[in-house]
């Protein structure tokens, strides 16, 4: 199996020595023979190396560097004088594959790893010597000449350049192509989910639209005995659209906090001026309920707010006692369900208010909001329109894509056997990684592990591998954390390639 890399170990950089040697003293000419077979690059201090292994073996690589003067800078003269609008600029050297791998597979795996570093760096223009006998594989990467040929005998480099603009026209899409995705959303769309974005657009008044709208409606109802209002925009957009309900109350309330989530309702409560109070415990926490039963006997609640499936930890918050407590005292619960509604199955029908969006667990593409309510909502001309859910009671008073809904009524039809595939997709997760260092046990659709001193790399040598792990996420990156998310649609298939790359990369650091 092939896998991608940043180096970063005394192991690897002599490989790579012995590499240059051989491609680039060996096979093309270019320098002096060297008694130890190995060559060491003049740049190396400044080099970022991105190497290919086959199993435990470093069978390609290809170097980049920011420094001046490149090593063209050299042979041609600063290369803004040919390029005076390369904007941030690198140099791209050393690109070698060893003979028994000229595959197309270790040049596809350099060359998708070099082009997401190069952007994620913020490079807007690379530069290259390119030796005149692979000018075809250069142009499969949108490196076009600038200047005239340079050196001589067998040893002739052309200066070339692609520029971020180039490089997305001619190469982005077919490198994206392959990647393997544990994100919990977006969400990668099947052919029949994609299908109605083929169509030509109907409007969001027409008699078709609303059938469409109705079954949608009664899919909902079915999964969770409340009314669905749905807006366009995404799951804050839900949030914000509760909070504004949550507003008219005009009653102190009480937020649950056990993550990043919960922070984050906090910070939307904030920005709409409500008046309540948090109780919040430490990440990854169960919240204790007959503390927070006390809370709402002694004190004048009018509402709580919770996050059911806390994206952040991979949790779900068990509502059901909680929800049973609210009716009892009259009190509203509200719940962000965001990441756990299309999950696994659950009533909202003792629940006031909640929230759901449709590039989660449902499967489809992001773009709808979704606020349920077992209540009906006036309109309220002192609320923002669009956040006044009162106006959708009836029919969705905005411009919405109809082929974003049709998507949607398809991935709900889908229910319940969905419910079984994610369930059983989870259980296959946990026992293939019940010795991994996690956070939490997870619920049907994710889990959260802590990044250790062996795994410390994992996520970034997967992302240059072709496998994306959660894990860029800000509040991740501050606890070292990742996480992976099975609600992919080519999960089972992905996730028996992750556990291959995942063996070899723990046989390697070993």
């Amino acid at each position: 199996m092939y896998w991608c890399k940043i180096a970063r170990e005394k192991s690897e950089f002599e490989e790579i020595a012995r590499l240059n040697h051989e491609t680039f003293v060996e096979e093309i000419p270019q320098h002096q023979a060297q008694a130890s077979g190995m060559r060491t690059d003049p740049f190396h201090e400044q080099n970022t190396y991105l190497i290919v292994l086959s199993g435990i073996d470093v069978v390609g690589m290809i170097a980049l560097r920011s420094e001046r003067p490149f090593s063209l800078d050299l042979k041609i003269g600063k290369v803004e004088d040919f390029l005076p609008d390369a904007g941030k600029i690198c140099e791209i050297r050393l690109l070698a594959v060893r003979k028994a791998h000229r595959n197309g597979r270790v040049f596809f795996l350099l060359a998708r790893a070099l082009s997401d570093y190069c952007l994620e760096q913020g490079f807007e223009s690379a530069v290259i010597s390119g030796t005149t006998r692979q000018l075809k594989l250069y142009g499969q990467l949108g490196f076009q000449p600038f200047a005239d040929p340079v050196g001589t005998g067998e040893a002739v480099f052309i200066p070339m350049v692609t520029t971020r603009r180039q490089y997305s026209d001619s190469v982005s899409a077919r490198l994206q192509a392959r990647r393997r995705l544990f994100l919990p959303g977006p969400v990668a769309l099947t052919a029949q989910l994609a299908a109605p974005f083929q169509e030509a657009p109907i409007s969001h008044r027409s008699a078709a639209f609303q059938e469409v709208r109705q079954q949608v409606d009664r899919l909902f109802i079915e999964m969770a005995a409340s009314t669905p209002y749905l807006l366009a925009g995404s799951g804050t957009l839900a949030n914000e659209a509760m909070l504004a309900q949550i507003k008219r109350l005009d009653s102190k309330g009480l937020i649950l906090v056990n993550g990043e989530f919960g922070r984050r309702l906090i910070n939307q409560a904030e920005r709409l001026d409500l008046d309540y109070m948090v109780d919040e415990v430490s990440w990854g926490q169960t919240f204790d309920f007959e503390k927070i039963a006390e809370q709402l006997e002694t004190r004048n609640y009018g509402w709580v707010l919770m996050v059911h499936g806390e994206t952040s930890t991979g949790q779900i918050n068990d509502f059901r006692s909680l929800a049973e407590l609210c009716v009892q005292q009259g009190i509203r619960l509200c719940l962000d369900c965001i990441s756990s509604f299309g999950a696994l199955p659950f009533s909202l029908k003792d629940v006031w208010l909640a929230t759901a969006a449709s590039g989660k667990a449902i499967g489809t593409m992001s773009g709808i909001a979704i606020v349920f309510a077992h209540h009906k909502i006036t309109p309220d001309n002192k609320l923002p329109s669009y956040l006044d859910l009162g106006l959708y009671a009836a029919n969705i008073p905005f411009t919405f894509s109809a082929s974003l809904l049709e998507s949607l009524k398809r991935a709900l039809s889908a229910y319940p056997e969905r419910y079984e595939l994610l369930e059983s997709r989870f259980r296959q997760l946990l026992e293939d990684t019940k010795e991994w260092p996690s956070l939490t046990a997870g619920y049907s659709t994710s889990r959260t592990f802590e990044t250790t001193a062996e795994n410390h790399f994992l996520s970034q040598d997967a992302h240059l591998s072709g496998f994306e792990l959660h894990a860029a996420s800000g509040y991740l990156k501050k606890r070292a954390l990742f996480q992976i998310s099975c609600i992919q649609p080519e999960f089972e298939r992905d996730w028996q390639q992750f556990l291959a790359f995942y063996e070899i990369y723990q046989h390697y650091h070993a």
